[in-house]
């Protein structure tokens, strides 16, 4: 009886490919694997660059978002690898990520200088930190929500999903931030523009008749 590199005999895998039963922890599809890895990855880099960033932050209101985001995330990215290598519940269930700003927006475009690449270290800003930490949480959000479509594990599946809301509150909060401080602008359209396309979709009413599919 020949083994295989998962230490099952050929015998027993060829039996988990008929029934669908295998090991909780090798309860993964390939193409789950490589997504999650690549979230898993690009969360790792996030928290590092959060880390190399937070010597610089010189508002204390921006410090407090860096610290609260980053212990959040990196509690995330823990049950995360948790369940990934069990394919069993983490340790704890995935939290939810409670930001301290308001939620008004300025809108409205003011003069402002054009922006453009740093010369060298001693640009860097709160502006430029805010950003990006908001370009990471935007990005954290689409890779977790990419890998969860991905995702045979239902536990795993379920830890990302339930950790792409709290991605998009991080980006809903920097971007607040960021539009206080008149780091970031918000256009509208104008009224009339506006109101048309508010008024471009109409709720459906009634009930829909449904084309007989029956075969004749």
């Amino acid at each position: 009886m020949t083994q295989n590199p998962f230490g099952q005999s050929n015998d027993q895998t060829h039996e988990n490919m008929h029934t669908g039963s295998v090991p909780q922890q090798l309860n993964h599809g390939g193409h789950e694997l490589f997504d999650v890895h690549e979230a898993l990855s690009g969360t790792v880099a996030c928290l590092n660059q959060a880390m190399l960033l937070r010597t610089h932050v010189k508002d204390p209101e921006l410090l407090d978002i860096l610290d609260r985001q980053y212990r959040f995330a990196l509690d995330e990215y823990n049950i995360t690898v948790e369940c990934f290598k069990t394919g069993q519940n983490p340790s704890h269930p995935t939290g939810r990520y409670e930001m301290k700003q308001g939620n008004d927006f300025v809108y409205g475009m003011k003069p402002s200088q054009p922006k453009k690449p740093m010369q060298s270290v001693a640009d860097i800003s709160d502006e430029i930190i805010s950003g990006f930490l908001l370009g990471s949480a935007k990005a954290g959000a689409s890779m977790k929500t990419m890998a969860a479509t991905e995702t045979c594990n239902p536990v795993v599946r379920r830890v990302l999903a339930d950790s792409v809301p709290n991605c998009i509150e991080m980006a809903y909060e920097l971007a607040i931030y960021q539009n206080k401080h008149h780091y970031y602008q918000v256009p509208q359209l104008a009224a009339q523009d506006m109101q048309q396309l508010l008024n471009s979709f109409a709720s459906s009413q009634g009930q829909p008749g449904m084309p007989n599919n029956t075969l004749q």
